[in-house]
């Protein structure tokens, strides 16, 4: 059995393992689902397919390709879950894919396309959270699920409320279980403002419960 030493696969494995880690540890500080080890292991993971894929000379290489696209969607869709009445996780899925797609430029040969797009990578996931976080704090969805008692005329009371802190609303659903009676609303505007609303839902004695 012959070992030859190829340096060129050697530098695309350290590549993605880099690129792996430098997004993993981006994740990991972040406390996400999806850390260090897991970005490392599909970034590596998708270099060594596409390195294969290469060396074998399959006439249809892009075939390998969208089964490692398939792989990761599995994966991608463990990390998103549905908390209350909104869904988390999404950010990290694409964290995911993308990390395979990076891994995959470099099994290619695509060293720019892959530096560059890390780089680009890690820009979206550092900065413009902050970005974010400022838009969020001028502007927010909220979707709130409201518990009253049977008999209580709640639709005046809510919207009363949010008519008076000015905030832009959309009546969704309402249902009835054995004990309350529950109202579904979309709530819109800015934080602050989406806080108050929270703090006299806590504060009102004819609400039993409530979320978003």
């Amino acid at each position: 059995m012959n070992i030859n030493p190829d340096f060129e696969v050697a530098m695309r494995l350290l590549i993605s393992f880099v690129i792996g880690s430098a997004i993993g540890l981006e994740r990991e500080y972040r406390s996400k689902a999806a850390g260090l080890r897991t970005m490392i292991m599909i970034c590596l993971g998708s270099t060594i397919f596409t390195e294969i894929s290469v060396n074998l000379g399959i006439n249809n290489p892009d075939r390998l390709a969208a089964n490692i696209v398939t792989g990761i969607g599995f994966l991608g869709g463990g990390v998103i879950f549905k908390d209350g009445l909104t869904i988390s996780g999404i950010t990290t899925a694409t964290t995911i894919w993308i990390s395979a797609a990076l891994g995959m430029a470099v099994g290619a040969g695509e060293y720019f396309v892959a530096i560059i797009g890390s780089g680009v990578v890690l820009i979206v996931l550092t900065m413009l959270e902050k970005a974010q976080g400022l838009i969020e704090r001028w502007h927010q969805s909220r979707t709130y699920r409201i518990g009253f008692s049977l008999q209580d005329d709640c639709h005046p009371f809510i919207e009363q409320i949010l008519t008076t802190l000015k905030l832009s609303f959309k009546r969704r659903r309402d249902y009835k279980d054995t004990n309350t009676f529950t109202v579904t609303y979309d709530v819109f505007g800015p934080e602050d403002k989406l806080d108050q609303f929270n703090l006299i839902l806590k504060g009102s004695d004819r609400v039993l419960t409530f979320g978003y």
